[in-house]
C-alpha cells in the first residue's frame, strides 16, 4: 500500500520563497511570526482509547510511543491533514451507512484515509482505488475488474467488498484490531506471523513497519478528525467540501461514446468520469447486457449555492 507519510515536506523558508515568487506584490512574510504561530509542542495522549470497541493498552510504553508518533506526524503535516479533514464529510457520507449496514464498526472509515487519502491511487504493489484492493482480492469479493470496468474505483461497491473482507477477518481472528491488521498485510501473511510468534494480540506482535504502524495511524486520524480543534485545525462547517447531490441512471446496453453520452445528459466527459471513475475507457461494450448504474450530479451542481 502507498505510504501516505513518504512525501517530502518543505521548510518554512521554502514556503516563504514560493509565496514571494507567486505573489511579488505582497509583503514578505515574517519568519519570526511564522515560527511563533506554528506553536509546535508535544501532544497529550488520551488516557483511555479504543479501536472498534477494543481497548488500546496505552499503559504500555511501546504502544503509547507508537500512537504518539502517528499523532505527531499527522498533526504537524498541516496541509495534508487539513485537506483530509475537508474531504471527510463527502466521503464519510457514503462510507458510514455501508459500514453500519454490514455491522462493521465505524472506526473502519479511517482505512480509506490512511490507505489512499480518499484518492483513487495505484500503489507500487498494484493495489487500486480508495480502499486499495489488489485485483485478485477484488474479484474474490465480487468486484468486476477488466479494461473497461474496474469497480475497485467504485466507492460504494469497493466499500461493500471491504466490509466482506473485514467481516471474514473478524470471524477468523475474533478481533477487529487484528481484522484491520489483516487488511494491511493480508491474512496469509498475518497467519504466518501468528504461528511464528505464538501470539495473536496485535499490540504484542512484531510486525513489518507498515503494519506495525497501521492501527496507530487509524487511531491518529480518529482522534484528529473527531476533534480537529484540539490538534490545532480550525475549521468551520462551511469549510468542509460539500456532498454533491446526485441521481442514478441505469444502462443495460452498449454506449459507444461516453463523451457524447455525457453531453446528452447535460454534463461533460470530465464530470462523468469524476463521478464514475470505475469507467476505465471512453465506451462500454457491455456484451452481456449487464445493468450498470451511473452516478450523475444534479443540475446546477457546480454552483456552490445549490
Amino acid at each position: 500500500h502507498r505510504d501516505l507519510h513518504s512525501f517530502p515536506t518543505r521548510r518554512s523558508s521554502d514556503l516563504i520563497f514560493t509565496w514571494s515568487v507567486l505573489n511579488p506584490s505582497s509583503k514578505p512574510l515574517n519568519p519570526v511570526l511564522i515560527q511563533e504561530n506554528q506553536n509546535i509542542k508535544s501532544l497529550e495522549l488520551p488516557t483511555v482509547l479504543d479501536f472498534a470497541g477494543e481497548p488500546v493498552p496505552l499503559y504500555n510504553f511501546d504502544v503509547a510511543e507508537a500512537l504518539d508518533r502517528e499523532l505527531m506526524i499527522n498533526t504537524y503535516w498541516h496541509s495534508q491533514t487539513m485537506t483530509l479533514i475537508k474531504k471527510s464529510k463527502r466521503f464519510f457520507a457514503v462510507i458510514e451507512p455501508i459500514l453500519k449496514e454490514n455491522g462493521i464498526p465505524d472506526d473502519f472509515k479511517y482505512i480509506p484515509v490512511a490507505e489512499s487519502g480518499f484518492n483513487n491511487l495505484t500503489s507500487p504493489a498494484s493495489a487500486v482505488g480508495i480502499w486499495q484492493f489488489l485485483e485478485g482480492t477484488a474479484k474474490d469479493y465480487g468486484l468486476e475488474v477488466n479494461k473497461e470496468i474496474d469497480e475497485r474505483y467504485h466507492l460504494e461497491k469497493s466499500t461493500q467488498a471491504a466490509c466482506k473482507f473485514l467481516t471474514k477477518s473478524n470471524e477468523l481472528y475474533k478481533s477487529w484490531t487484528m481484522a484491520a491488521a489483516s487488511y494491511n498485510i493480508g491474512r496469509s501473511n498475518l497467519n504466518k506471523l501468528i504461528k511464528k510468534q505464538k501470539n495473536d494480540y496485535y499490540y504484542d506482535m512484531l510486525l513489518g513497519d507498515e503494519t506495525q504502524r497501521y492501527v496507530f495511524r487509524l487511531l491518529a486520524f480518529k482522534l484528529i478528525m473527531e476533534n480537529p480543534a484540539k490538534y490545532g485545525f480550525e475549521i468551520e462547517e462551511k469549510d468542509y467540501y460539500p456532498v454533491i447531490p446526485t441521481y442514478s441512471v441505469s444502462i443495460d446496453s452498449t454506449i459507444q461514446d461516453l463523451a457524447q453520452f455525457a453531453i446528452d445528459k447535460g454534463i461533460n466527459y470530465k464530470i462523468l468520469k469524476m463521478f464514475n471513475p470505475w469507467l476505465r475507457d471512453n465506451y462500454i461494450s457491455n456484451k452481456k447486457k449487464k445493468t450498470y448504474h451511473l452516478t450523475l450530479p444534479v443540475k446546477g451542481y457546480r454552483n456552490l449555492d445549490y
